[in-house]
Formats: C-alpha cells, structure tokens, sequence
C-alpha cells in the first residue's frame, strides 16, 4: 500500500474582468509540502480533468493524456 499524501487546501474564487464583464475564476490550492513531495503525481501547468463526487463531497484530479501521448496511439 501506498503513502498518503495530505495537507490543508484551499477553494478560493479569483473574478476575473474582461472589459465590461466580470467571472468566477477558482482555483484549488495544494499545499506545498504535498506538491512539492516526489509522489504528487502532477506538474505545474498540466491540465488535470476535475471529477466532483457530490455523495462522497470529494474533488478527484486525474491526469488528461498529453498530446505526445496521444499522438503515440
């Protein structure tokens, strides 16, 4: 079995103002120990695709494949 890894995150709403309008932008906050730790599974910049769980009220990150993946098959 593998390691754990876990911290305390945040949810955080960042709007965003594009000439007369403004969006919810939000972002999810990994602590750094967990980010920076050599088992955390994703690169900053990646795209990730978000799973939501509303029964379980868990957020899942997955890796996407990358287009060199992709490309490959």
């Amino acid at each position: 079995m593998c390691d754990v890894l876990e911290g305390k995150g945040k949810i955080v709403n960042r709007p965003t103002r594009t000439r007369k309008e403004t969006y919810d932008k939000f972002f999810c906050y990994i602590p750094t120990n967990v980010a920076k730790d050599s088992g955390f599974p994703f690169e900053e910049g990646e795209d990730v695709l978000v799973v939501v769980d509303p029964a379980r009220k868990e957020v899942i990150l997955r890796k996407l494949p990358s287009r060199e993946d992709v490309e490959k098959t």
